[in-house]
């Protein structure tokens, strides 16, 4: 690499790390070990990994003095350059350099392992798409790197990002239990049901706040950019497949959550049953596709799920102009529970959570009726602000990160 073309690289790192905004931090900021060695962070497109890193990295300016961060989808560099800048980095006294999109580069395992070994005092930390599967070089990588998964934002997360306060995280538990004052506390200050109903439009990827009114056309370009650019280097697939696929989630916001027939399904999609699995998942790893299975563990397995669904509410009013209500409902109540706790396909009910807990999700009229007499049964009913006994706001369950 030319002089020239190292301090034009530095220069860039030092402007993205001077521009970004940090008064808002994501749920998993202060989670992250940051002194490891390798840090690994992936997950879906655009829900802020890029963020976290640089905010890192400009509210700490013993480390950014001497840190590098580099996108590699913005700076066109193949793996042995990459090696050159760091080499060249680490010789000029950096201690720490921060690579962002590293699923651009082919052999992006073996130049992580390289640089782990060849300079013993070098920090990595690194992004990339959940779907390419970061932990696909975890033979070599699990014994050097702490990994980390990003989701969307949580209703949480979006009040606090709307100015309306900051509120503490909620575990499950504490929400069966004590649902009516921690909700009456929120209500106190915030007119919830309509933030909840905006969250549901717009409120689980950070960026809808650069461009409100076009959020949902740029959403759509993130679901292209990972059905034709990130599933093909992983699966593959025709671009009729893709055609289909894109098809495929479209009808999955349209309706109720599906209860697919796993033949007909791959059949449409012009795979055996094997592959059309694995397209499935690999859907489900890039945030685009939600599933429930009748064990939580099964879908670690590739296993047929028993449910099918989009896999946030922002992506359904993406992909549809009028999205089913009751779905949204699901949807929203799934993706928030996944992030912590572990979901399933019940014989009775919509889900069950952590093995025990059953929930039917409905609007306020909701009754038991589906689950009566079911113990550590619950409804979680959208449309009310406070509850009691066991009818919970669904947009309580919005408060687990």
């Amino acid at each position: 690499m030319t002089e020239e073309s190292v301090q034009m690289i530095y220069d860039m790192s030092a402007d993205r790390i001077r521009e970004t905004e940090t008064s808002f931090h994501r749920y998993l900021f202060d989670e992250i070990d940051w002194d490891s060695r390798v840090v690994a962070l992936d997950g879906p497109r655009g829900v802020g990994k890029t963020t976290m890193l640089l905010q890192h990295l400009r509210e700490n300016r013993n480390e950014s003095d001497s840190a590098l961060y580099v996108s590699v989808d913005n700076v066109w560099l193949n793996a042995q350059e990459l090696y050159e800048l760091a080499q060249h980095h680490v010789r000029h006294g950096g201690e720490s350099i921060y690579i962002d999109e590293i699923h651009y580069l082919a052999d992006w395992q073996n130049l992580i392992k390289t640089l782990y070994d060849n300079f013993k005092t070098l920090k990595i930390a690194y992004t990339g798409s959940s779907i390419l599967r970061l932990a696909q070089g975890k033979a070599d990588l699990s014994r050097r790197q702490v990994e980390y998964s990003l989701a969307g934002m949580s209703f949480r997360e979006f009040l606090e990002f709307e100015g309306c306060g900051r509120f503490p995280v909620q575990k499950l538990g504490d929400i069966l239990k004590n649902h009516v004052s921690i909700a009456e506390a929120v209500v106190s200050t915030v007119k919830v049901v309509p933030k909840f109903e905006q969250y549901l439009e717009h409120g689980y990827y950070p960026f809808y706040r650069e461009d409100l009114r076009h959020f949902h056309r740029k959403l759509l370009q993130v679901v292209n950019q990972v059905l034709d650019v990130d599933l093909p280097k992983v699966e593959d697939v025709t671009p009729e497949t893709i055609r289909k696929a894109r098809r495929m989630l479209t009808i999955l916001a349209e309706s109720t959550p599906q209860t697919p027939n796993n033949s007909k399904l791959c059949q449409g999609l012009e795979m055996d049953r094997k592959q059309g699995l694995k397209v499935l998942h690999a859907l489900r790893r890039a945030g685009l596709v939600g599933m429930l299975a009748e064990d939580a563990d099964a879908l670690k397995r590739l296993c047929s799920p028993s449910k099918l669904f989009c896999d946030n509410t922002n992506l359904m009013c993406a992909l549809t102009p009028d999205p089913d209500k009751g779905t949204l409902r699901e949807v929203f109540f799934n993706n928030q529970l996944s992030v912590r706790n572990t979901t399933a396909f019940p014989s009775r009910g919509d889900s069950i959570v952590d093995g025990r807990h059953l929930f039917e999700i409905g609007g306020e009229r909701k009754t038991f009726e589906q689950i009566k007499d079911l113990p550590d049964s619950y409804l979680a009913l959208d449309g009310i602000e406070v509850g009691r006994g066991c009818r919970i706001p669904l947009w309580l369950f919005g408060f687990l990160y």
